[in-house]
């Protein structure tokens, strides 16, 4: 397989292993190396002009993160998406974050909801793809929640966005290039400001599966 241009960007200083583990998570997550492509230790060492050792400590941290798949010999695969995956996540999602959102909705202050609709509104700007908010955007669902999130729920919460990450940031960096897509995003996301706004738990519990449902059927058909 040929190396994708400007997939990965070269290391320059700090802990060699840990620069490359971080340089991979982050090309694998975007999508700039293939998911199921094959690299061997050689060419990867060559894309971040290091040695052989630190790229296969990186790679197998990154194998227990279920990113790649070590090869006999000096390969990796980068894992596979799988559709029924995604699927299987987002039902956790919905068994989970709605009935949070429940008992969240009656906690958070007023001031809290409007740092949280001035967020929305840039989710919503034409300038930002999907790579540029996935920070941010991740920060706002874990703060509609907060309030009424035990520790417990937090681990699990993101243990399964970090799994659905690399399903969103690329099926929905597919969707980049068309504006209406921005314009989605912004009011999907002030739609569940406002849910929250009326402190009615039945009200908010809805509008979050309904965001996640959405959320789910629009990745799909992007990734697929």
């Amino acid at each position: 397989m040929a190396t994708p241009r400007g997939a990965v960007q070269p290391i320059t200083s700090r802990s060699v292993v840990e620069q490359a583990t971080e340089e991979l998570r982050r090309a694998i997550l975007t999508g700039a190396l293939d998911p199921g492509g094959e690299y061997s230790l050689r060419e990867l060492a060559g894309m971040l002009d290091i040695s052989f050792i630190p790229i296969r400590e990186a790679l197998r941290s990154l194998e227990s993160e279920g990113l790649v798949i070590m090869r006999p010999g000096r390969s990796a695969v980068i894992a596979p998406l799988d559709l029924d995956d995604l699927q299987g996540i987002y039902r956790l999602r919905r068994s989970l974050e709605p009935e949070i959102a429940r008992r969240s909705c009656g906690l958070l202050t007023d001031e809290e909801l409007d740092r949280l609709e001035s967020l929305a509104i840039d989710f919503g700007a034409r300038e930002h793809g999907m790579a540029d908010i996935y920070d941010d955007h991740h920060a706002f669902h874990l703060a509609l929640l907060a309030p009424a999130a035990t520790a417990w729920d937090i681990r699990v919460l993101t243990t399964l966005w970090r799994a659905g990450e690399r399903y969103i940031r690329i099926g929905f960096g597919h969707l980049d290039p068309d504006p209406a897509e921005h314009q989605r995003r912004g009011k999907a996301h002030l739609d569940l400001v406002a849910a929250f706004r009326t402190r009615e738990p039945a009200t908010v519990a809805a509008s979050v599966e309904q965001h996640l449902a959405r959320n789910e059927k629009i990745a799909l058909s992007a990734l697929s």
